[in-house]
């Protein structure tokens, strides 16, 4: 616990949106003093402004970045790696790592969910790729194999490779993966980030105990995802 900890984040508003709510905050104060200063009658500005305000509370929202420590036994567990609504439990065939069938669970980050993105075994990570691609929507079929993603490879103590798919969505434009090849990995770190809506894919192998339901609300570094055999 204590190596984990060393290598944690502490941070409550994640890196990835200092610029963005610098800038935005920047631009958005010069719009309502322009306005304040522009009309005599300042029912506009009311409006912009509670907009305005409304708009950055939101983005302030979508890069908040909680601390949290999972609290159970790490030993054969996955983690759920993000907030959100598990979209898929099935079996698939996996062509880019495993070429062979494995049993995937996804997670669908909405808007309003925290978009940081933790390590879901302890491990060390084998691979790192990324791919450019299209933006459909996050929860489609096709948006695992065809949208800009981000691929991590994880193998855990126990000599299990777990894959995880970060997935840009309709609208996020971003992927920030922080693992890297040859690292030694632990749950309770971030593997990245992704900017305004998204999804996660966790390739598990064929047997593995899936503890969740479809439909189930997921908390990133809480929820027990599944039990590796």
């Amino acid at each position: 616990m204590v190596r984990r900890l060393k290598k944690l984040k502490k941070i409550r508003l994640h890196r990835e949106g200092t610029h963005t709510l610098i800038w935005g905050g920047l631009a958005l104060i010069f719009i309502n003093l322009c306005l304040y200063a522009a009309f005599e009658c300042k029912l506009p500005f009311y409006i912009v402004a509670s907009v305005s305000l409304f708009l950055y509370l939101m983005v302030v929202n979508f890069f908040r970045c909680p601390i949290r420590l999972y609290d159970g036994d790490t030993e054969r567990v996955v983690v759920a790696p993000a907030d959100g609504k598990v979209v898929v439990i099935e079996e698939v065939e996996e062509n880019e790592y495993f070429h062979d069938k494995r049993l995937m669970v996804s997670i669908f980050m909405s808007v309003v969910n925290v978009h940081a993105n933790w390590i879901p075994v302890d491990g060390t990570v084998k691979l790192v790729r990324h791919h450019n691609g299209n933006f459909h929507k996050a929860w489609l079929p096709k948006a695992s194999t065809e949208n800009e993603r981000s691929t991590v490879v994880i193998e855990t103590p126990e000599g299990v490779d777990i894959m995880a798919r970060q997935i840009a969505g309709a609208v996020a434009r971003r992927i920030v993966t922080y693992a890297r090849e040859g690292e030694e990995c632990y749950i309770d770190e971030h593997m990245g980030f992704i900017k305004f809506g998204s999804r996660v894919d966790v390739y598990l192998p064929l047997g593995t105990e899936v503890c969740v339901k479809m439909g189930q609300r997921t908390v990133g570094n809480e929820t027990l995802l599944a039990r590796l055999k």
